[in-house]
């Protein structure tokens, strides 16, 4: 059976709107667990929550669903710097907690809810959402999770894919600072970003692809999977860093959500950094060859198990080396596009503690993992609402 073909995948189309994208718009997409305020179980929510932003004009163009009905997305929109990026989030961000508010809801951003059954959830009503359920079955049940994402305008098809298959090598380090789910299923999973092993780990054409070369190399692939049945719209490429076709930007996927507003930008902040500073590599004819799948494997699975607690393969020099490390050679590799780009990293410490560490100190202290969440869920609702 032949399915109906998506105009995502005109890869013509698609590569025209990169030959004329502007460089270095941005966006940022944030994602929420909808929570019962007294139990902060996962609380089905989204389609009323969803009906009410459609009598605002800013939400109304600016939430989204993600798959189930306890999640729900605010996008910033195309912005022309970091500061009106942050300035039209916060907006958007104030309005739906309010909303939230109205309808008796708390929002909550970690990559994992720490006790919630995957099996109590509904998958929302769309056409989309309904084909994955037929296509995917257990796997997008099982997909609770939530993340941080950004986009960033590239012009040029070929860039952009030169910057996409380089990119890779930094994504762990990446995931490693974001890391923000370390329960599940009540109990202290031992993983620094579990969502990424439920997520990455499940789902078809996701994780860190191949390195392509050229747009004319990836669109002989994109072109196959939709001859082949295997996708119908881009979307379905769910790669942590992917050519994004009807935007023309690069997307940056692999991070965990941030219980910390401030850190959310920041690290948002720093991943539109690290794809602007690549772009800079790739005009100056100075950007890093990709590492092979297999390299980049070994410090993603690092990342995973122990985000910043770990060490990370330095692949040039052929040992191990702490990942605050590596981290630190992400943040003075991206420096120079953070200046061009007027990104202040602020109070923001990249080397930590990150949401799992955090979590993991108040277990020590002899807290509970439901304590343990609270503390987050209170850090959302302290700093994402706030209007400076």
């Amino acid at each position: 059976m032949t399915m109906a073909r998506d105009e995502s995948l005109d890869l013509d189309a698609a590569r025209a709107r990169f030959e004329e994208a502007t460089d270095f718009t941005m966006a940022v997409e944030e994602e929420f667990a909808i929570l019962d305020p007294a139990s902060l179980d996962l609380a089905h929510g989204f389609e009323r929550m969803f009906e009410e932003s459609q009598e605002d004009e800013v939400l109304a163009d600016s939430v989204r669903g993600e798959l189930i009905d306890t999640e729900i997305e605010i996008r910033s929109g195309r912005s022309e710097s970091f500061t009106e990026m942050r300035a039209r989030q916060l907006e958007r961000r104030r309005l739906l907690f309010a909303l939230a508010a109205a309808e008796h809801r708390l929002l909550a951003a970690c990559g994992t809810h720490p006790w919630a059954d995957y099996l109590d959830q509904a998958i929302i009503d769309t056409p989309h959402y309904r084909r994955l359920r037929r296509e995917l079955g257990w796997v997008a049940q099982r997909n609770n999770t939530w993340s941080l994402h950004v986009h960033v305008g590239v012009r040029g098809a070929d860039r952009a894919v030169a910057v996409c298959d380089s990119l890779r090598n930094v994504l762990p380090v990446l995931l490693a600072i974001s890391a923000n789910s370390p329960f599940l299923d009540g109990r202290d999973t031992g993983l620094a970003s579990v969502r990424s092993q439920i997520f990455t780990r499940t789902f078809p054409r996701c994780g860190i692809h191949d390195p392509f070369g050229d747009w004319a190399s990836y669109a002989r692939f994109v072109d196959l999977l939709e001859r082949t049945n295997s996708i119908v719209e881009s979307t379905q490429l769910w790669w942590s860093v992917r050519p994004h076709h009807a935007f023309g930007t690069v997307e940056v996927r692999i991070c965990d959500a941030q219980s910390d507003g401030e850190e959310s930008f920041a690290l948002a902040g720093l991943m539109v950094a690290a794809v602007a500073q690549a772009c800079a590599d790739h005009d100056d004819g100075v950007l890093a060859a990709p590492l092979r799948a297999r390299e980049i494997e070994e410090n993603l699975w690092r990342a995973i198990r122990h985000g910043l607690d770990g060490r990370m393969i330095d692949f040039t020099a052929g040992a191990e080396i702490p990942t605050t490390r590596a981290v630190e050679d992400l943040l003075e590799w991206t420096r120079p596009a953070r200046e061009q780009l007027g990104i202040d990293l602020g109070e923001f410490d990249p080397t930590g503690p990150n949401g799992s560490q955090r979590a993991r100190a108040q277990l020590e202290a002899g807290a509970t993992v439901e304590e343990a969440y609270r503390a987050a869920v209170d850090r959302t609702a302290d700093t994402y609402p706030l209007a400076g």
